[in-house]
């Protein structure tokens, strides 16, 4: 039935976003997370990619997440002697974690959550609707 396969899709779709949402939390909550001593790496920025499967079941392309890596960009660094993490010559690596890029992506994780979610409240409907029509 074609509305049990938008149902799957609205429901892997939200599971992705959900996955994304985690991600982002994650790099929010150590966006200041350095090393404890000198040359030790701050907390790395996760990144998530998504990939497309196929439900053999029922023949429906579904999201699912490939992988959750690491973003590889340098850490920059920031000035302050009395850090334990310091170096020689005072600096400091911080996080690779931009706050604004991470609001930005949690936005667009939201709006496409809640687009699967009125997704699957609309074939909910029509289904319920069905089952009236039929009694």
């Amino acid at each position: 039935m074609d509305l049990d396969r938008a149902l799957r899709i609205s429901a892997s779709g939200m599971q992705a976003q959900s996955a994304r949402l985690r991600v982002v939390a994650e790099n929010l909550a150590n966006r200041d997370s350095t090393g404890q001593a000198p040359g030790a790496e701050p907390y790395r920025r996760k990144t998530i990619t998504f990939a497309s499967r196929v439900d053999r079941a029922s023949g429906t392309d579904l999201v699912r997440v490939a992988r959750i890596g690491t973003d590889s960009a340098a850490f920059p660094q920031r000035h302050d002697p009395s850090h334990p993490a310091a170096d020689e010559r005072g600096y400091v690596k911080a996080p690779n974690v931009n706050s604004l890029i991470e609001v930005m992506d949690m936005r667009e994780a939201q709006r496409s959550y809640n687009a699967n979610l009125a997704v699957l409240e609309t074939t909910r409907g029509m289904l319920a609707r069905t089952i009236e029509a039929l009694r």
